[in-house]
């Protein structure tokens, strides 16, 4: 590497250091100020903005309030380390020159036109035995988003925390379950943050409860990113369809595909050679490649292509991918392969990383689940919908009030164990299970206030 861009490497992490140092963010004349940054004014903010482009940083605020705030806030995924291969380190060491000192690239046709379903392989047939054997469940047999479904509760958290965390998304994994499970938004987090986490339980919930039939086609791409976009783009119109205009990325030399046919074109072989895939390891991988190197959207296109990476494990009963854990500097590093140099070796080692980690915690989860109760599953809307009318309606626990809330669906030669159950679930509701029944908390304090 020629000095001068040692040079600014070492100017860039002598920023950092200083804008670490300072939790809430410093402005610029602050850290002008400090003794031994030997940058001027204009150098410094030249750094400043090559952070930013990087993701590194990130501004908050405007004119004399404006503060540069650290995107490494979690110190301790920033000391995890994932191994990686030759292959990655040389991607590695290119994607982290200066932007200045990459050449600028476009949308490559040929990289997803070249790609020959069963026949091209970006995951060698021994890692996907692997990772076969570690990911697959009891549940093969079972009808598809049965482990998904066994696992939701947890998968929500998981996924929507460590999705939305790779976008810089600063909720921890505590305030996403609160959120998850009870609807209380973090005090002090910007409302964006908040309607992120929800559009990523909402776009779970859809993929595993539509399991039978979802797929890579439109309707589930386009649905997918409608619910993980909701209350985010500028015009909402832009939610849940091809994007119509160009597009930048940042912290990147690469430019995306511009004209809409093409993209849409580009959209549709996407789709049709995803489907044709018939690993599910090949496939998901595949559009964890090829969804953020075309662009389609107008923006969540990593976040779609992560949820995507899920379908053929939700939908063959494996273990899911959730990202935990994973550091999103190396995430970033292998986007930035697939798009300047048309390189998944990155990516592939941080998909592998990410699936092993996840298999680690569903597993452990999925060994102390109780075996579902048939009766309880053959009605538990009908279950759900009579604690929340009995809690709604502030009525006592009694066999009568709860007949009475019952719907009528529920089997004559039934109705007596039914009642016994919703008594037994309402006798052991409390704060922290009553998200199960969509019931909030001040109508659950409020019913407690009445029944004492």
């Amino acid at each position: 590497m020629p000095k001068v861009n040692e040079k600014i490497r070492e100017e860039q992490d002598a920023v950092l250091r200083i804008i670490e140092r300072s939790p809430d963010g410093i402005g610029i004349q602050e850290m002008l100020q400090v003794k031994d940054l030997k940058l001027s004014k204009r150098t410094l903010q030249r750094r400043l903005s090559e952070l930013v482009q990087m993701g590194r940083l990130r501004k908050e605020g405007e004119g004399r309030a404006l503060k540069y705030i650290s995107q490494a806030k979690d110190r301790f995924q920033e000391r995890i380390t994932i191994p990686v291969s030759k292959e990655g380190e040389e991607i590695r060491k290119y994607v982290n020159l200066p932007l200045q000192s990459r050449m600028p690239v476009g949308y490559n046709a040929e990289f997803l036109e070249e790609y020959i379903p069963n026949s091209t392989e970006y995951l060698p047939k021994s890692l996907c035995e692997q990772l076969h054997r570690i990911g697959t469940s009891s549940n093969g047999q079972r009808p598809a988003g049965t482990f998904a479904r066994d696992i939701l509760n947890r998968l929500l958290i998981d996924l929507s925390w460590a999705s939305s965390r790779l976008e810089g998304n600063t909720y921890d994994r505590l305030d996403t379950k609160r959120l998850i499970e009870f609807g209380q938004a973090a005090v002090g987090k910007d409302a964006i943050e908040t309607q992120m986490i929800l559009n990523h339980k909402a776009a779970i919930e859809l993929l595993v409860k539509e399991a039978e039939n979802i797929g890579f086609n439109s309707y589930t791409l386009l649905n997918l990113h409608a619910l993980l976009s909701d209350g985010l783009l500028p015009n909402p119109e832009d939610s849940g369809r091809i994007r119509q205009r160009a597009v930048d990325i940042a912290g990147t030399v690469y430019v995306p595909v511009s004209i809409p046919q093409k993209t849409e074109d580009y959209f549709g072989m996407l789709l049709e050679k995803a489907s044709a895939i018939r690993d599910p390891f090949e496939q998901s991988f595949f559009v964890m490649v090829h969804i953020p190197y075309l662009q389609p959207f107008i923006d969540v296109n990593k976040r779609v292509s992560r949820l995507a990476a899920n379908i053929p494990f939700i939908k063959g009963n494996l273990s899911p991918l959730s990202f935990i854990d994973l550091p999103e500097r190396v995430y970033i590093e292998g986007m930035l392969g697939v798009y300047e140099m048309n390189r998944s070796e990155l990516l592939r080692d941080v998909f592998v990383w990410s699936y092993e980690r996840s298999c680690q915690n569903y597993v452990a989860v999925k060994q102390g689940l109780v075996p579902p109760d048939p009766f309880r599953m053959r009605y538990r809307q009908e279950l759900s919908e009579t604690v929340r009318v009995i809690v709604k309606r502030g009525r006592k626990i009694t066999p009568d009030t709860v007949k009475a809330a019952a719907p009528s669906s529920i089997a004559g030669e039934d109705i007596d164990r039914f009642v016994d159950l919703a008594m037994k679930e309402l006798s052991m509701l409390h704060e922290g299970n009553i998200a199960r029944f969509a019931i909030r908390l001040s109508e659950f304090s409020a019913w407690q206030r009445k029944i004492k």
